[in-house]
This record gives structure tokens, C-alpha cells and sequence, in this order.
């Protein structure tokens, strides 16, 4: 067991691509983690979506052993978390975890919305904050106003901040050295009875359950009987390990240690992150505080394209749940579409990725409805309900008021791009609530209702920004909003999975361009397609497909007009007969397509 002042718990806190992953690859290969041929770019983003994207979504934990300058071996336990808005409760969770942190600004960009978010979730936490400058090397560097920023904006003392370049590791042995000597040991107790933290839990297709344990007190064994607070599960210990990365067994965890175990978890219910696992004989008294619960804010439908792959689909999502504790489902069923599940997500980002998960991890081929956020409905006689489903809102006759979700927005922008993002923010209801400055650039504050964030804010904001915008958000409460449902009919059908919740004012042009869109999404059929926009009777929007044409004149060589007539007559006969029968099959891609409203 390693001696209390010997270890150093700590996580890479950034805002998204300002170098925490190339980091953390830097220190593993500093320490000796990874051979170099063994190294690769991100070593710490396992997943394919991930290395894909060039985006952390999971965090992840690693054990590296350091020998500092006074001659002693330090355990280092690293965190690399995720740097997007959506992922914001994994890096909550990764925080309480670890007594302090790495805050890596990039020298070039400075302090970023994301940045402070995830500063003053550590400061939350409690913890030691060293800053880290990133990307010195870059031409466009300028570590000295970067400085001056961290203090006005964070108020962070950045005098002692460490320069480095992640990429080409010049100054990483500073920054261990600032780890050993700047940021506390852990405190516990052998002798106490077991206390460990469930930091993270995921399904391993080999070794079933693995959860991520941090012990604050007492030792953790191969063999020892331990016992879930939460849901009072007792379980046997199989083994004990650590990552260098490597997956590595060790024989125990003692306090301040972070680590992996399995036990032989049947049932994902039994696993629940944040939960507080200790010995079953002698059990600690008093459970950790574990984690707020994630709200989710985005909610949409999954349904299986085949109806016979529902229980699959049930069981991917349970596995998922489990390596994702800030995802919710449960069961509903839809007239189109058949039975599904309805999901609450963190946001966009979260949606697509969990989508992409299930297909590509567990091969499910899946329909997914337009994204709505929860709305709460005031009934006539009193009644609050909770809306998750725009094809669920009852009468309009019935309801006296519908209240929105309203959030409060930080984005920070160079100051050239500042019209066109108030301007944004502007047409989707957006208040203003403070406007300040940060040298060049600005720090805008709005509320603005969360159902015009859901859909493509973030993407339009980016394109207006030249992608040097960088935005934030915390959940403000419940509005009363003028809020009426708008439907798609295509041939005359009602499609559920488009039918949205929307405000009044913006109906008309939102249906215009939803048709506008379907129009060049739907493949052309053999019969004429109408698609419409409704508000209850009211048709505000539509479009026509038109029909493709064969060409059933071909074989006329030479003879009367009329014979070409009586073709194409004939045609036209048939046409009208499959417009009252056919059916319109919608690509799954032209759902997501049609979503993403926005002037482009």
C-alpha cells in the first residue's frame, strides 16, 4: 500500500481542443506508462466514435508512478475528462474524485465559455488548481495576456502557470513537478471500516461489470465481501486492478487509491455511480455524498426499425446506462413507429453519440423522433402535467397555460463576430442580460428559451463565429410561453416522430422551411407527395414533390398523336390511383436532416 502523502489524485480540466488528452498522453509516456511503440495519438479515447470525432467522451483513469526530483516514487491518479458543454456531468463526476486539478488554457485562444464552467465546477469541489498554458510553440501564442486573463476573468493567480507544448512535450517534467509539489495528498484511514466512491461503471464484454472505485477509507481485496448503500446489493470481490493503461491486477486499493474492480454484477440495476461500496461485515457508518443527479434536457424517441429487436434494444440501452449515468429511457409506444423507448439527453451532441453508440456497438438500426425539451402543461381543472412528447399534448381546448424551459447562456466571442451572434440570439427570444469585455473579446449573458438551443444553436453559432465562439449553460426554470403544436402531414398522413411543440410567432416560418426541407430530403416517388405544416386544422405550410415520370411513349415509333395521348393518359389515370394508396417510406436520415433548421 502506498504511503497517504505519496499520492496525488488529479484531473485535466480544458475547454474542447485545448489539448487535455494530448496531454495526458505526454505524461504517460513521461512516466513510463506506455512504451513508445505502444504509444498512439489520444491513447486515452478508446472509443472509435471518439477518435473519430477527435472528442473525449468518456473520462478516464489512469495510475502513473513518477520520480521526482527529491528522489521519491509519487502514484499519480489522472482523470482526462470531456471538454463539451453536453458531457459537463462527467467531468462533475471525475472532479469529486480527485483533490485537485490541471486547468490547460490554450496560449493562443485563451479562456473560453467551457473553461470557466469547468473551473468553478472544481472550485465547487474544493479543489487545488494549477494552470497549465498549452500550445506555447504556436506562433500565435501570447502567454502573458493569456496570464492576465486567467486572473480578470477567473481570478486564478497565474503567476507560477507551467508553458508547455503537449504536442512536442517541451516543459512536461514542470508540470509533474508542479502536481508533486502544489496539489495535497489524500487523506483516509487504513483501520477504518471500507469506504469507496462508484466513480464510473461500464460493461466489459469479457470480465461483465467493471466499476471505477476511488477508497477513501479502509482497503478494497480480492475476496472481500463488500456491499452497495444505495441498493443494498452484496457482491464478492473478483479482482482488483489498476490502469497503466494497461489493465493491471493488484492485489488491493488502500485509501487515497483509485482504481477498477469486478465482482460479478449480474444486473445493472445493482451498479449505480455515485453510489458508496463498503465491507458487508463491518460496513462504515456514513455514506459519501455521491453525485447531484444529472437532468436530463433533450428528450426524443428511439424506436427499432425492426419491431422483433425491442429487447434488444432494451438491453443495449441498460448496458449503456450503465457506462452513461447522465442518459434516462423508458418504454413508449407510437402509431407509426411501433414500441420504442423515450430518452432524455444533456443535449445534441449527447443524443447523436448514445444514437451512433447503439449502432455501432450493439449493430441496432434505429428511427429516432425530432428532439423536443420537457414542457409543463396547466389544465383547465388544475392539473400539471409534464410533456416529453409533442404527439402526447392533450386538447387545446383543455389546457389554460404552457410553461418552457429557460436557460442562461455565457458565450464568449471575438469582438468582430459580436452583431451577428446578438443577432442570433435576438431571433431566437433571446434577453439580453450583460454585455462585458475581456481585452478583445467579448462575454455575452442571454436567456433564452432551451427548445431554440436544442435544435442547431450551437452549429449556427459556430458557423457565425468562424468556430471561435465558444458557449455555455445552466438550466434558469419554467416560463409561461405562447406555445402551440405544429404538425407534418406528408400525403395527407401525420408523421408523429416530426410533430413539434413550438412558439406562435415563429410557426409559419419554421413550417415553411421543415417543408422546404422535407422537400429535397423525401425521394421522388412514382405520384405526386404534398407535405404540409398544421396548427390543429389549420394548414400554414406546404410543399409538393412532383411525380417522377416514365416514359411511356418510348416504343412509339412514328403513327398518331392521339396513340401518345392514350399513353399518357392512361399514366395519368394510374398515378392518381397510387397517389390514394401509396405509401411515402421517409429515410432515417432525412429526419436528422430536416432537424437541423437554420439559414443555410
Amino acid at each position: 500500500m502506498t504511503d497517504l502523502s505519496h499520492i496525488r489524485n488529479f484531473s485535466i480540466i480544458a475547454h474542447i481542443d485545448h489539448g487535455k488528452s494530448t496531454l495526458a498522453d505526454r505524461l504517460i509516456q513521461y512516466c513510463g506508462g506506455l512504451q513508445d511503440r505502444e504509444m498512439k495519438e489520444q491513447v486515452l479515447d478508446s472509443m472509435d466514435i471518439e477518435r473519430e470525432r477527435g472528442i473525449t467522451i468518456k473520462a478516464q483513469a489512469v495510475r502513473l508512478n513518477y520520480t521526482a526530483d527529491d528522489g521519491e516514487t509519487y502514484e499519480l491518479n489522472l482523470m482526462d475528462t470531456p471538454g463539451h458543454v453536453d458531457f459537463a456531468y462527467e467531468v462533475s463526476r471525475s472532479l469529486s474524485a480527485c483533490e485537485g486539478s490541471l486547468l490547460v488554457v490554450d496560449a493562443s485562444q485563451g479562456v473560453e465559455a467551457q473553461t470557466l464552467a469547468n473551473v468553478y465546477q472544481a472550485i465547487d469541489a474544493d479543489h487545488e488548481i494549477i494552470p497549465v498554458l498549452n500550445k506555447v510553440d504556436l506562433p500565435a501564442a501570447e502567454p502573458e495576456r493569456v496570464r492576465a486573463q486567467i486572473e480578470e476573468v477567473i481570478g486564478l493567480d497565474a503567476t507560477d502557470a507551467v508553458e508547455i507544448s503537449a504536442k512536442t512535450g517541451l516543459n512536461i517534467k514542470a508540470v509533474l513537478e508542479a502536481l508533486v509539489t502544489r496539489l495535497p495528498p489524500p487523506k483516509g484511514d487504513p483501520n477504518a471500516p471500507l469506504k469507496a466512491l462508484l466513480v464510473d461503471s461500464w460493461y466489459d464484454p469479457y470480465l461483465g461489470v467493471m466499476t471505477l472505485v476511488r477508497v477513501y477509507d479502509g482497503t478494497l481485496k480480492k475476496g472481500q465481501k463488500i456491499r452497495m448503500m444505495q441498493t443494498g446489493a452484496t457482491h464478492p470481490v473478483d479482482r482488483v486492478g489498476v490502469f497503466t493503461p494497461k489493465l493491471t491486477e493488484i492485489g488491493e486499493l488502500g485509501p487515497g487509491e483509485m482504481g477498477f474492480m469486478t465482482a460479478a454484477i449480474k444486473t445493472v440495476a445493482d451498479c449505480q455511480v455515485g453510489d458508496t461500496l463498503t465491507e458487508e461485515r463491518r460496513p462504515t457508518d456514513k455514506a459519501l455524498t455521491g453525485f447531484k443527479p444529472s437532468v436530463p434536457v433533450v428528450f426524443c424517441g428511439l424506436f427499432p426499425v425492426d419491431a422483433a429487436e425491442y429487447e434488444n434494444l432494451r438491453d443495449s440501452l441498460d448496458k449503456l446506462r450503465l457506462n452513461d449515468a447522465s442518459f434516462s429511457f423508458e418504454a413508449e409506444s407510437s402509431a407509426a413507429l411501433g414500441f420504442g423507448f423515450r430518452c432524455g439527453f444533456l443535449g445534441l451532441l449527447h443524443l447523436e453519440i448514445i444514437q451512433e453508440r447503439l449502432e455501432r456497438e450493439f449493430d441496432l438500426d434505429l428511427i429516432t423522433t425530432a428532439p423536443s425539451v420537457v414542457y409543463r402543461i396547466n389544465m383547465n381543472s388544475g392539473d400539471t402535467l409534464e410533456l416529453h412528447n409533442p404527439s402526447d399534448m392533450p386538447d387545446v381546448v383543455k389546457i389554460a397555460s404552457i410553461e418552457e424551459p429557460w436557460i442562461t447562456a455565457t458565450i464568449f466571442v471575438p469582438d468582430e463576430y459580436l452583431g451577428p451572434i446578438l443577432s442570433l440570439c435576438t431571433d431566437r427570444r433571446g434577453e439580453q442580460v450583460e454585455l462585458t469585455y475581456v481585452g478583445a473579446r467579448a462575454m455575452v449573458v442571454y436567456k433564452l428559451p432551451l427548445n431554440e438551443v436544442v435544435f442547431d444553436f450551437y452549429d449556427r453559432l459556430k458557423s457565425i463565429s468562424r468556430g471561435y465562439a465558444s458557449f455555455d449553460y445552466q438550466i434558469d426554470g419554467y416560463r409561461e410561453g405562447n406555445l402551440v403544436r405544429m404538425s407534418v402531414l406528408i400525403n395527407a398522413e401525420p408523421v408523429d416522430a416530426l410533430s413539434m411543440v413550438i412558439h406562435a410567432t415563429q410557426a409559419e416560418p419554421r413550417g415553411r422551411a421543415l417543408c422546404g426541407r422535407l422537400k429535397d430530403l423525401i425521394p421522388r416517388q412514382l405520384f405526386k407527395i404534398p407535405i404540409q405544416a398544421a396548427i390543429g386544422g389549420k394548414v400554414i405550410a406546404r410543399e409538393t414533390i412532383s411525380a417522377m415520370r416514365k416514359d411511356v411513349t418510348a416504343k412509339c415509333y412514328g403513327g398518331d398523336a392521339t396513340r401518345k395521348r392514350k399513353l399518357l393518359e392512361k399514366q395519368k389515370k394510374g398515378k392518381k390511383k397510387m397517389r390514394q394508396f401509396g405509401r411515402v417510406d421517409i429515410p432515417q436520415s432525412a429526419f436528422i436532416e430536416a432537424l437541423k433548421m437554420g439559414d443555410a
